[in-house]
């Protein structure tokens, strides 16, 4: 059975990843339990974005990632969210994953820069299927890439 490890509060003394909250596993949604956090800057309350981390495998993480976030505008440009992904990564290694995917719309250029700064690699571009909730809301494909954690 799974359970939530003390991921409270992660940081690089650059910036600052503070949970927000924790969802537990949906079956019958398919989605798999998530930490939720939000991002500042090192020692400051101001939010410059937010950056999830799911646990575990399936369908859903597959076409969603397992890691999701996002730099509000004002910050961006930074390289805050490759930082961000570097910081989480230990919350995927404790719960034992072996390796992370990042996904994201084949036109979002900044953020396929991100997840090579990330380490991560491209390992393929996918159709959507039909009855998968982002084609529902208008996406079709989606960047899918992989990196090892061992």
């Amino acid at each position: 059975m799974f359970e939530f490890k003390n991921f409270d509060y992660l940081t690089d003394e650059e910036i600052d990843l503070i949970i927000e909250n924790r969802a537990p596993a949906d079956d019958e949604k398919g989605y798999v339990p998530t930490y939720k956090y939000i991002i500042t800057l090192h020692n400051s309350k101001d939010c410059i974005g937010k950056i999830d981390i799911r646990i575990g495998n399936n369908e859903n993480s597959y076409y969603g990632g397992n890691i999701g976030y996002e730099i509000y505008e004002d910050y961006r440009g930074n390289g805050y969210p490759s930082k961000a992904c570097a910081i989480i990564k230990q919350v995927a290694t404790s719960h034992g994953m072996n390796k992370l995917i990042i996904t994201c719309n084949p036109n979002n250029y900044p953020s396929r820069r991100t997840c090579e700064k990330a380490g991560l690699s491209l390992k393929e571009i996918v159709d959507l299927p039909s009855y998968n909730e982002m084609y529902q809301k208008g996406e079709r494909q989606k960047c899918i890439f992989e990196c090892n954690l061992k």
